[in-house]
């Protein structure tokens, strides 16, 4: 008694069940490049922006120095957020010379996923760093 199946066809039903599969994976590797790419490059503004402020003797102008820099260094990355929200907390300016102060910036961009198209993956991201740098102790500050 000779057996033989016919495996016609079999490629296909692989193929349905690989490629759906294989592209879900490649989405997901893309979704972890792309938010890890932004999370280094949000880093990167809010250091520079925290550097920026410090360096200014004036709150008001070191929110300005802040925020521009911040946008400056996302734009310069070609980081493409949907929403950039920057936080200054200038408190430490109104100390007195000689005291330790430092200026501290929360950066957050609104992260567009809605063209991967991956299963489990929402349509926005938000991805956010906190940054801080030193006020130059014997500086002059004022309010």
């Amino acid at each position: 008694m000779n057996l033989h199946r016919d495996e016609r066809g079999s490629a296909s039903i692989e193929a349905a069940i690989a490629v759906p599969a294989f592209a879900l994976f490649v989405g997901l590797i893309i979704f972890g490049g792309r938010t890890a790419v932004v999370r280094q490059s949000v880093e990167s503004a809010a250091a520079d922006a925290a550097r920026s402020a410090s360096l200014e003797r004036v709150e008001s102008t070191a929110k300005k120095a802040a925020k521009d820099a911040a946008v400056a260094n996302l734009d310069a990355q070609g980081v493409d957020c949907l929403n950039v929200d920057v936080v200054i907390d200038t408190q430490q300016f109104s100390r007195t010379v000689g005291t330790p102060a430092r200026v501290e910036v929360t950066v957050s961009c609104l992260l567009d996923l809605a063209d991967l198209s991956v299963p489990g993956v929402p349509g926005t991201r938000t991805v956010s760093a906190t940054m801080t740098s030193p006020i130059d102790t014997w500086r002059e500050r004022s309010e």
